[in-house]
């Protein structure tokens, strides 16, 4: 292997493939690099990439990342395809092996892909693309300078040209680019990036050939189901296995101890058959004895209950700034006081929870092999070792693609249930979770509570704001979503502010549900500012750009940029003819939110009836997330967004009772059926700033946005959801 000196920052890896063509690729720093031919080039951050360019003019572009829907399996290809010089057509798209050594982190979530990953992608692009035009200037002798990358060719000044293809071979023995000489294209000359391009699976998808985790068959394979505690936490202690050991198609049944932990493996009654249908139908004829003293006791009553007897207590202090109180109590000012709640969610993902495992101790091969529908594939190896004994280096997973996520998909509790069920019957098995046990052993968005109370003075002006949040925790720790900080708007932007949280101890799971915390602290804030506006009497852009305030930002991506968020609200209101005469019964709701670094404002155009029925006519959306990779993909994240919030805005609650959830499929837990879907207007500003995700940032605003136009229609204020709680349905 040649040495070669380059950044102590960053290497390419350049590895020979013969006279075919040449391959490149992107490694995290501190990872050992290894191959026949070539140098290599270190990569900066967590997200690593690889170009494959053939004889033939196809150029292979891996994808590391997982693919849940967001399109990133498009999206990062094409920031490659583009700083190369290479015609999309010529591109295929492959899906990345789980390696850490060569890709580094491969999880998927919190709309961080695209800004962790759009400058190494460019620089893969671009060293890929400072190589073909080594080969060129080699070929023909002449300065490197008067060469150009397009359309998949090289080009000389002179009019001579040759294809990637043909170069290919020839690049790979180009010296190594250093980073600090790569030249990037001008944004202005981009001919993919900011284009719509159809998702690279978007015909296998519509052709029902698309593989996902559930569509997964190895040799040999059997079928499992698995019933755990229907109160969280419990421990199985019989059940009539000899009966279900009788049942056709049954091969295996038996109790798993489990380790206790809600995220790798609760104890539960596996059942292992020759099909799906088989062991689901065993599974309704199970009768298990449990041991819930450990279990979970949780009631949405009683915490609805518990939240009612605080809200007016003290609590613990987040923030308290200016003179809140004096500033409540002045007679010259007005105030407003609400009580806000937000119920527990689950994912409902269309692919409900499975994975295929085999656990294997055979001579030369010994090892646990999983296929799953996975976040976080690399997290996987060492939750395994602990379910199954096995070393981290003997586990292998493949990642497949996921019927939706939404966060869900981050915690591996179904993939170590395969583990531990392939291991118990020694042969691989596809365990496949019904709908019922998806809703019911969920990993829940966190409901929770807001006291609120604010003044306006004589002038119309929020003068002073009092904040109490109302969440959950497990272990002594707020539970995912259940975080409130000084730094959630508006409460940087204000001078008389108090801010403050009380805990409640819950048992049930909670986890990462789309757009973490913003989803509920959105739906608060934005209702109340309009409660506010109103009691001011004032109209709600001009009241909400006040408290925006004039344009201000500490440089940081992940931080407000007031600016930013003023344009956005300026320009989903004009877009929404936001001021005009609407007819009676019809009314527009204005919402802003910032989380994941995007700035969204929405406007609902809402009718309601006499009867408190609904009609969402449309969504108006204003997004700045800086430069838009794919038009298309972008504007496919935001409607994906706002049917995603309106559906759980509408009649979604997951309520438990003795620490049982008690929906369990779609009659009890409904989603958003096509004929109530509104029309859904995107705008995006394209801004200069770094591009940033929108696989999130786009719901947070789509429930209060909705329920201050169900205000301004009706007069009926919506504080609770879902909205079937107020009596109003569609």
């Amino acid at each position: 292997m040649n040495t070669i000196d380059v950044s102590r920052r960053q290497f390419l890896k350049v590895t020979a493939l013969g006279s075919s063509g040449i391959m490149l690729s992107l490694t995290v720093p501190g990872f050992a690099a290894t191959g026949e031919n070539g140098g290599v080039l270190i990569g900066s951050g967590d997200l690593n990439a690889f170009v494959k360019i053939d004889s033939d003019g196809v150029i292979t572009i891996y994808a590391s990342k997982p693919e849940m829907g967001q399109g990133i399996r498009t999206s990062l290809p094409m920031i490659i395809a583009e700083e190369m010089g290479a015609k999309w057509e010529d591109v295929l798209v492959e899906q990345a092996p789980i390696d850490a050594e060569r890709f580094g982190n491969q999880s998927a979530g919190g709309s961080t892909t695209i800004p962790r990953s759009f400058q190494q992608m460019r620089q893969m692009g671009a060293a890929a693309k400072a190589m073909l035009i080594g080969a060129a200037s080699q070929l023909l002798e002449k300065p490197r300078q008067e060469f150009d990358a397009a359309n998949s060719e090289v080009s000389h000044a002179s009019g001579r040209s040759f294809t990637f293809g043909q170069l290919a071979a020839l690049a790979v023995k180009q010296p190594v680019p250093s980073p600090d000489e790569l030249v990037y294209k001008d944004p202005r000359e981009y001919t993919i990036i900011g284009t719509s391009v159809s998702g690279v699976d978007n015909l296998v998808i519509a052709t029902g050939l698309a593989r996902f985790g559930i569509d997964t068959v190895v040799p040999d394979m059997l079928f499992a189901s698995y019933q755990k505690c229907p109160a969280f936490g419990g421990r199985a202690v019989s059940a009539n296995l000899d009966e279900i050991r009788k049942l056709p198609g049954i091969t295996h049944v038996f109790i798993l101890a489990g380790n206790g932990r809600q995220d790798q493996l609760m104890s539960g009654v596996a059942i292992v058959g020759t099909s799906t249908w088989h062991v689901f139908n065993a599974k309704k004829q199970l009768k298990v004895e449990w041991d819930e003293s450990g279990a979970s006791k949780d009631s949405w009553e009683g915490l609805v209950a518990q939240a009612e007897a605080v809200q007016d207590k003290p609590a613990a202090n987040i923030l308290n700034k200016g003179l809140v109180d004096s500033t409540l109590h002045a007679r010259k000012n007005k105030v407003v006081e609400s009580f806000y709640t937000y119920p527990f969610v689950a994912h409902a993902t269309m692919e409900p929870m499975n994975c295929t495992a085999y656990y294997s101790m055979a001579e030369g091969s010994a090892g646990v092999e999983v296929w799953a529908p996975t976040q976080a594939p690399q997290g996987i190896p060492e939750a395994i070792s602990k379910i199954t004994g096995v070393t981290q280096d003997q586990v292998t997973v493949h990642q497949t693609r996921m019927g939706g996520a939404f966060g869900r998909r981050f915690v591996s509790d179904f993939v170590c249930e395969a583990a531990a069920i392939s291991k118990e019957v020694g042969k691989p098995i596809k365990l496949t979770w019904t709908r019922e046990d998806d809703v019911q052993f969920d990993f829940y968005r966190v409901g929770g509570f807001q006291k609120m109370k604010g003044a306006v003075d004589r002038k119309g002006k929020l003068v002073a704001w009092d904040q109490h949040f109302i969440g959950m925790r497990q272990y002594g720790r707020p539970v995912m979503g259940a975080w409130f900080s000084p730094g959630e708007f508006p409460l940087p932007q204000l001078e008389n502010v108090r801010a403050s949280q009380t805990l409640i101890d819950i048992g049930t799971p909670c986890g990462a549900w789309r757009a973490p915390g913003a989803n509920t602290h959105a739906f608060v804030v934005q209702s109340f500012i309009h409660e506010l506006a109103t009691a001011a009497k004032r109209d709600h852009v001009e009241f909400l750009l006040e408290i925006i305030g004039e344009p201000s930002w500490n440089g940081k991506a992940w931080s407000l940029n007031t600016g930013r968020a003023a344009d956005v609200v300026k320009l989903a209101a004009e877009k929404s003819g936001w001021g005009g005469r609407m007819p009676e019964g019809r009314g527009l709701g204005l919402a802003f939110h910032f989380s994941h670094a995007g700035h969204i404002a929405e406007v609902a155009e809402v009718s309601v009836d006499k009867n408190r029925q609904i009609t969402l006519h449309k969504m108006t959306v204003a997004v700045d997330i800086g430069p838009i990779i794919n038009m298309s993909g972008a504007t496919s994240q935001v409607e994906g967004s706002v049917i995603d919030g309106y559906s759980t805005m509408l009649g979604q609650k997951i309520t438990m009772e003795n620490g049982r959830v008690e929906q369990s499929n779609f009659h009890d837990y409904p989603v958003l059926r096509i004929g109530d879907a509104p029309e859904i207007d995107v705008h995006f500003l394209q801004s200069d700033n770094p591009p940033t995700g929108i696989g999130e940032p786009a719901l947070p605003p789509v429930a209060p946005a909705i329920a201050n136009a169900i205000y301004a229609a009706s007069g009926i204020r919506v504080r609770a959801m879902p909205l079937s709680d107020e009596g109003i349905t569609t």
